[in-house]
């Protein structure tokens, strides 16, 4: 059965970026609980930043659980990334992400590759960006197989990153690269960005989507955009998919609203 969660970033600079919950996990968990959500997929700004037991407690008490662990904020707060030109740059981005599998995979929750994958050092020729790439995902990749979870990466659209932006294009890069433990994030805001057709994604590249970010055209929550949600719905659910539908979207126009938003097309879509 494919589960819901909403995001929770603990960032206060980030203010304004796509997450619903802002608030601490005292009151986002049991307002997310009360709300309707299966589980919570959070953002800090590394693995320390919460104690682990803490928000073990926290989830047990509410019934819910941990979705998946953003890892961006290496990227946007400490400049870390997979194919920086500078290796040990790359080797402390591994850490950083070794650090955020050693938090999240313990309540058995993947870590997500987005920000943190970079972009192309050459764009002329991208063959040594791609191998460092491959590198990182298939360190972290097997750290993560120790605690018996997967590597989510996503592919972003081409105002974020010039790496790969389709989940085809994905898709090859993991084939050619034989990495393994790795799965993708389908982000539909970026998927209506950058695919032909969200539910023709889904179908074709059925066998490698791990996890999947909710989110309006607009990056609002379902039903405030253009999205044609109901076919993407029936992609999803035709090919088997029963994980994490996660809202990564604008606390548009608030964070309870927007959870209330997203529930209720959660509801609408998958109930």
């Amino acid at each position: 059965m494919i589960k819901s969660a909403v995001t929770i970033c603990l960032v206060p600079s980030l203010a304004g970026g796509p997450w619903i919950y802002w608030d601490k996990l005292d009151i986002s968990i049991p307002k997310a609980r009360e709300t309707g959500f299966d589980g919570i997929e959070l953002f800090t700004a590394s693995a320390d930043a919460v104690d682990s037991k803490y928000l073990a407690d926290l989830l047990a008490e509410n019934d819910m659980k941990l979705s998946a662990m953003g890892s961006g904020a290496g990227r946007v707060l400490h400049q870390l990334h997979l194919t920086h030109p500078e290796a040990d740059v790359r080797l402390k981005a591994q850490e950083f992400i070794k650090r955020m599998i050693d938090f999240s995979a313990p309540l058995g929750a993947p870590v997500i590759i987005g920000s943190m994958q970079g972009e192309l050092y050459n764009k002329k020729d991208p063959q040594e960006s791609y191998a460092w790439l491959a590198e990182g995902l298939r360190t972290c990749a097997e750290h993560a197989r120790t605690y018996q979870v997967k590597l989510i990466y996503e592919s972003l659209n081409r105002y974020e990153t010039n790496i790969f932006n389709r989940l085809g294009d994905a898709v090859s890069f993991i084939n050619n690269y034989e990495l393994d433990n790795v799965v993708l994030l389908a982000d539909l805001f970026h998927m209506n960005i950058e695919e032909a057709s969200i539910p023709a994604a889904i179908r074709d590249y059925k066998d490698h989507i791990g996890y999947v970010h909710f989110a309006d055209s607009n990056r609002r929550p379902i039903g405030l955009g253009h999205t044609d949600m109901e076919d993407i719905a029936r992609a999803l659910i035709d090919v088997g998919y029963d994980g994490f539908v996660s809202a990564e979207a604008f606390a548009y126009p608030d964070s309870d609203k927007a959870a209330q938003q997203t529930i209720h097309s959660f509801r609408q879509y998958f109930r």
